[in-house]
């Protein structure tokens, strides 16, 4: 199971599709002794993996504490992070503490492009400058990319760049507009769009070298299965079964994606809002409505919960729009 904890909202980027449209620290974000008690309840309620990611991570003060914290639990501490911001010294002090992996944003390897995306001239620069700090200190690390119009035509180009330079893996995500990512969704992809660059990832997937894991798009794996492409994933949306999140300020959600909240850490322990809460139990029901209730691949996408609930009101349980299958396109 895999937690991601926003660690703060703070951000020194600027990003055109932040989900969590981060800047400035939130008021009541969670302290360090009140980070620490999050930690053991996430280690108690089973979780494996844990995501520090934000806002930025690396600019909380204590991150190499609060790492060095989880490792201690069992839980495997990873990444969700720009990369601008990992220096020399923090790469190998992140390692040290016990972080496993880093996963490092790039949404084009034009730099203007990608530098303009994130909102800071040389942000392009500085995120390799971190990888070269991740691979001295011998920290794993993935990329994360995001499609949108503007990147699609280049993102076999970035594949093959993700593996040269030595990521273990490539995540790639497709926008869901939420936070900031509200004022671009008309740079979204259209359904057959989606459909068919998904099926096209996933042929190179064979042969690129590396893991490929689509994000956000939970159909993947039925294309997967369609294409009778192996892949190491099980489940396409994993909200609510054996993922969630917890914001800055403590507020635990099925994803990042998604509004819907599941309790909040300062008035119950992480564990039980995990076990108990009416969120998370009416998604582990995996009663959909629609074409996903009725799709045969039902157990295996899921289909997109948070982009569902977004053209659907809030009904979070409604089929994912996106899936052409579905539609019957």
């Amino acid at each position: 199971m895999i937690v991601s904890w926003m660690t703060t909202n703070k951000c020194n980027l600027t990003c055109k599709h932040c989900y969590q449209d981060a800047g400035e620290n939130k008021a009541a974000e969670l302290t360090t002794p009140e980070a620490l008690k999050l930690i053991d309840e996430i280690a108690r309620a089973g979780f494996k993996i844990m995501i520090f990611s934000g806002g930025e991570p690396m600019t909380r003060p204590d991150i190499v504490e609060l790492v060095a914290h989880a490792s201690s639990t069992g839980l495997r501490p990873v990444f969700g992070t720009n990369g601008t911001l990992i220096t020399h010294d923090l790469a190998f002090e992140l390692k040290k503490a016990g972080a496993m992996a880093m996963g490092i944003s790039i949404d084009s390897i034009d730099h203007d492009r990608h530098n303009d995306f994130r909102g800071l001239p040389n942000a392009f620069e500085m995120t390799l400058m971190g990888i070269e700090n991740c691979k001295a200190a011998g920290l794993p690390f993935q990329i994360h990319t995001t499609i949108m119009d503007w990147n699609k035509n280049e993102i076999f180009d970035i594949m093959d760049w993700v593996k040269e330079i030595g990521a273990v893996n490539h995540q790639i995500f497709f926008l869901i507009p939420v936070g900031r990512g509200k004022e671009i969704e008309g740079h979204a992809l259209r359904v057959a769009e989606y459909e068919g660059l998904l099926r096209k990832i996933m042929e190179k997937s064979r042969t690129l070298g590396i893991p490929v894991k689509p994000t956000c798009a939970p159909q993947f794996l039925r294309i997967a299965d369609q294409l009778d492409i192996r892949t190491r994933y099980s489940r396409g949306c994993l909200a609510g079964l054996s993922y969630c999140i917890v914001s800055p300020v403590g507020k635990v959600r099925p994803c990042a994606y998604m509004m819907e909240e599941a309790g909040d850490v300062h008035d119950t322990p992480f564990d039980e809002i995990w076990a108990n809460a009416e969120v998370f139990n009416m998604l582990r029901t995996k009663a959909y409505s629609g074409a996903c209730g009725k799709c045969k691949f039902n157990d295996r996408c899921g289909g997109c919960r948070a982009r569902s609930a977004y053209y659907h009101e809030g009904d979070y349980m409604q089929e994912d729009s996106y899936c052409a299958y579905g539609r019957g396109l």
